[in-house]
């Protein structure tokens, strides 16, 4: 069964607590907790030892589990503490973006062997490494992802297939997944409007509100065998935004998914 969660980066503006809760409350199965650093940290990765604890009775209480953690960079200063909380709290995969600019062929070779050695590293920790193919980055469309895919061997390596930016880059997403879902991992999702380069206001991010065939695309991925997470990823919550309107984001993109994937028989 498709495992559904939320990047807890929708609620940047509340703790964790509050967050698992109305995560929960929304029906989710799980969640991905943030650790951008400038952005959200739910997870400190200087002091992760001290929050380990809590981290997993909050998850617990609310009868959640945690699907991945997001880091974004790719610094070892980030993510070996990164690797290394994953695997003392339960979090199976790590979520990073692949940097550099699109089209500098210097940028995807060193975004891919980046990725390859740090990959070497997750594995000792026993977790999963995910990238996805971002827009404006080294890696942004299938043909770059199957770059990263063909040169990148290790087990603990994945795609985190958001079809949120190979939309934004130009391609359908429903027709894009089936070419590089033997890699897919994990799965960050969103809907937005047109095929600009931000991905709008936070209600337009809201599964079922922007233009991405996203029907389409849960039909790829339940066809091609994807049993893994599905996770809400919305940024661009400000402290203006209420509450209400962050649940809202998170309870209409539920429905929207789970509705899907039940018709589809993976829910």
């Amino acid at each position: 069964m498709i495992s559904l969660g939320v990047n807890s980066v929708l609620f940047k503006n509340y703790d964790f607590a509050e967050a698992a809760r109305l995560i929960a409350a929304c029906g989710y199965d799980g969640v991905e907790i943030s650790a951008i650093q400038g952005m959200c940290e739910h997870l400190d990765l200087s002091r992760w030892e001290e929050q380990k604890d809590e981290l997993q009775r909050i998850v617990q209480e609310n009868g959640l589990k945690f699907l991945s953690m997001e880091v974004a960079s790719l610094s070892d200063e980030r993510l070996i503490p990164a690797f290394k909380a994953a695997a003392a709290i339960g979090i199976p995969v790590v979520n990073v973006g692949p940097g550099g600019k699109s089209g500098v062929e210097e940028d995807l070779a060193k975004s891919i062997s980046e990725l390859a050695r740090l990959s070497g590293i997750a594995a000792s920790y026993g977790v999963t490494l995910c990238v996805k193919a971002h827009v404006g980055n080294a890696i942004y469309n299938t043909p770059t992802t199957l770059a990263a895919m063909e040169q990148i061997a290790s087990p603990a390596f994945g795609i985190d297939m958001d079809p949120s930016h190979v939309h934004r880059s130009g391609e359908n997403a429903e027709e894009a997944l089936p070419a590089v879902l033997s890699r897919v991992k994990h799965v960050h999702i969103r809907d937005c409007k047109g095929r600009e380069q931000g991905p709008g206001p936070i209600q337009l991010q809201a599964c079922g509100r922007g233009d991405i065939d996203l029907y389409g695309y849960c039909a790829a991925m339940v066809e091609g065998g994807y049993d893994g997470p599905v996770v809400l990823e919305v940024i661009g919550a400000t402290p203006e935004h209420t509450i209400e309107q962050v649940t809202a984001v998170a309870a209409e993109s539920y429905g929207y998914l789970n509705a899907c994937l039940k018709k589809l028989g993976a829910r």
